[in-house]
């Protein structure tokens, strides 16, 4: 190729030309006197940096790199040099320099030496500095959302594939080769590798979607199993999206997800669901049918009783409720065992449903005591022959397992509408007429008079003898102590409520807590329990004994819709009180009306620091409603389930399931009614760690718990458990 001609002169740029296209162009032009270290810029030099020219004079070297970024200094020296030696032809680099305001701009310098001296050191050099600081941004930007990217993809396990349909080119990202454990330098993507893969099952799947979507332009999304290059079996969901050119499919993209961890808890999901499923059959027909006899229990006589009231309002028939108690029945359980005791009620139980009309209802009340309903009675007096003949059949009972017995029954029975009570006090009317009929000689019935049955008034002047005694302070708190038998050590008490009756001693709840159970009473004496409780709480912190207290809650005082703000009120007169001292416990045989209300309650009341437990888990008709929609965090197996759990299989399956279940529903399981060690040892092996019950320690009075508690720590017959672990 020859030289170049000469550029005309007439097409020449002027001086003033060369300056108008170098500032159009936004170029900085310096020009270094590198013996006399004089530096000579343009003005757009001194702007990139925010300055003017003449804020900079006089310019030199040294003017320049007093502007650099210390860790740009040594780079740009060394090309400097570099390109003094002869090594580069040009100098080039980036470097930043701080600017007027600050923060520091991007720079592209180059440069060139034009001059030496006779010893051909360099004398001159020329150059340009361009603003490059938009590009760096747009660099660093790309960077940073391909890393992003990148670390979102192996964050979700989600890889990204495109397939060539023309050229058969297979391109995976970073995490799909992850998922399959290899690298782009060990394996060579192809289809028809990635599909060798797969289990057969799967394999049939992607070949025949593969095959849909490169012939007819059919996505898919698939969930199928395949094993990794290093042979680890994995479950992955992929999907495919076909590009249409000229109605043909020419290009499959696509992700692939690693979703082995949700395939995972999926399985274990359905086995969890199916365990479930089995424990919830146990507690359901433990919920509404007696364990022993077969027959209903309390929760499903309040529904047959319910039932019975809706259909007689429109029917205007009449019902009767029967309360019958067994005559000599403990004595006959005293005298031939337990065993002979069980066998003789489900005896007594076959015996009376065979008297009884279909659409009757026979349920056991508990311990020897059965209630009837007798439905839809013309008149009143047509449930006589009835209860009768029942009477009749107990009293005729003479041998039972080859064992002479004398046995005779007494009933009480209130007629509906005639007594327009609800259900609940329909069963009490029974009940006190049953007494009636023990006082008037047994084996036999009473009918309750609304009008004169001296009950009602008994129950009026009980109500007042308990208004009174509140008034009176006889009302105390006795402790029992919880405990965790791994460790053997103390995890709280629970405070359970006593009236020191003026002649008949201590009373437990259970002589006077049902008769105010509707009755505002009740929530006055339930806020009484709590300040008594925390001030407990301060008393024994004084003498250093820090330990969390439950009380219980009953459903009237737990719905009033003032419940909080009243609780609020009681701990700001309590100072001391800190979070987690106080537990509230809500029988689960208990009927709250409105559980999404009552969970707004606990929530609030977990701000307030206080934490909740579902007491006599196991007895109520609601159990998986409670565990499912009330933030607890404890359950409490009924004491009946443990007692009998050494020697019933069926109690100890129930006790097992309950355990499982609480560990579905993420909550603390306590077992109440520990009477023996032996009974702390199954449950250890049940996996339940915390108790309470009589084999610990019976419920004490308050001035009795510091020296418990120093005897326990010292020594106890306990300890042997948390030794053996």
């Amino acid at each position: 190729m020859g030289k170049l001609d000469a550029v005309p002169e007439s097409e020449k740029l002027s001086p003033e030309q060369m300056v108008l296209v170098i500032n159009a162009a936004g170029i900085a032009i310096w020009d270094w006197g590198i013996e006399s270290k004089e530096l000579i810029c343009n003005e757009r030099w001194a702007q990139i940096i925010g300055y003017s020219l003449s804020e900079l004079q006089p310019l030199t070297f040294k003017t320049w790199s007093n502007f650099l970024h210390l860790d740009d200094i040594e780079k740009a020296m060394i090309l400097l040099q570099e390109h003094w030696r002869g090594e580069a032809e040009v100098y080039e680099t980036e470097f930043r320099m701080k600017h007027k305001l600050g923060h520091y701009v991007w720079i592209l310098a180059t440069g060139k030496i034009i001059e030496y001296d006779q010893n051909l050191s360099p004398q001159r050099m020329i150059g340009t500095h361009i603003d490059i600081t938009q590009r760096k941004r747009d660099e660093q930007e790309s960077f940073t959302t391909s890393r992003l990217l990148d670390q979102s993809q192996k964050i979700a396990k989600v890889g990204g594939w495109e397939l060539d349909i023309i050229s058969g080119n297979l391109f995976w990202t970073a995490e799909t080769y992850r998922i399959h454990e290899t690298t782009p330098k060990e394996f060579n993507p192809s289809v028809d590798a990635g599909v060798s893969y797969f289990l057969p099952d799967s394999k049939d799947k992607i070949e025949n979607a593969l095959a849909a979507a490169m012939t007819q332009g059919k996505s898919y999304d698939l969930e199928l199993e395949t094993y990794t290059t290093k042979g680890r079996l994995i479950d992955i969901r992929t999907t495919g999206v076909v590009t249409m050119e000229n109605n043909k499919p020419v290009k499959l993209t696509g992700i692939f997800q690693d979703i082995s961890e949700q395939k995972a808890n999926q399985r274990r999901l359905e086995k969890s669901n199916h365990k479930l499923a089995q424990v919830n059959e146990v507690l359901k027909k433990n919920a509404y049918y007696d364990a022993l006899t077969g027959l209903p229990n309390r929760n499903l006589l309040a529904n047959r009783m319910q039932h019975s009231i809706s259909i007689n309002k429109r029917q205007h028939s009449h019902i009767a409720i029967a309360f019958m108690d067994l005559d000599g029945f403990k004595e006959i359980n005293d005298l031939h065992g337990h065993s002979f005791g069980d066998d003789l009620l489900c005896f007594i139980a076959q015996k009376i449903k065979l008297l009884m009309r279909e659409g009757d209802t026979l349920a056991r009340f508990g311990g020897d005591e059965f209630v009837m309903i007798l439905d839809g009675l013309n008149s009143p007096e047509d449930c006589l022959s009835i209860l009768q003949r029942t009477l009749d059949s107990v009293s005729n009972i003479q041998f039972i397992n080859n064992k002479s017995i004398k046995l005779s029954a007494s009933i009480g029975v209130t007629i509906y509408p005639r007594d327009n009570s609800n259900s609940d006090q329909l069963i009490r009317h029974a009940d006190q007429a049953m007494y009636i009929a023990k006082q008037s000689g047994k084996n036999c019935f009473h009918v309750f008079d609304v009008a004169k049955d001296v009950a009602v008034t008994n129950q009026y002047e009980e109500l007042e003898n308990i208004r009174c005694a509140f008034k009176n302070n006889e009302f105390v708190l006795y402790y029992q102590p919880k405990i965790n038998i791994r460790t053997n050590k103390i995890v709280g008490l629970e405070a359970l409520i006593r009236w020191v009756h003026p002649q008949n001693g201590v009373l437990l709840p259970a002589a006077f807590l049902p008769l105010i159970e509707q009755n505002t009473l009740l929530i006055e004496l339930g806020e009484w329990v709590i300040k008594a409780a925390l001030n407990q709480l301060g008393s024994w912190s004084e003498l250093g004994i820090v330990m969390p207290i439950s009380v219980n809650i009953s459903p009237l005082q737990l719905q009033q819709t003032d419940f909080v703000d009243r609780l609020t009120l009681i701990f700001k007169n309590h100072p001391h009180f800190k979070a987690g001292q106080i537990e509230f416990e809500i029988l689960e045989t208990s009927a709250l009306d409105d559980i999404k209300m009552v969970k707004a309650v606990i929530e609030k009341c977990h701000e307030l620091g206080i934490i909740f437990s579902i007491d006599d888990f196991g007895t109520g008709y609601s159990s998986l409603t409670y565990l499912k929609k009330l933030p607890t965090e404890y359950l409490k197996i009924d004491r009946s389930f443990i007692r009998d759990m050494l020697t019933d299989q069926d109690d100890s399956a129930i006790v097992l399931g309950i355990i499982q279940l609480a560990k579905t529903f993420e909550k603390t399981v306590i077992a109440e009614g520990v009477e023996t060690i032996a009974h702390g040892e199954k449950l250890l092996t049940l996996g339940c760690h915390l108790a309470q019950g009589f084999g610990i320690s019976k419920p004490m009075p308050a001035k009795e718990v510091p020296e418990w508690i120093s005897n326990w720590t010292r020594n106890n017959e306990w300890q042997i458990l948390s030794d053996t672990e």
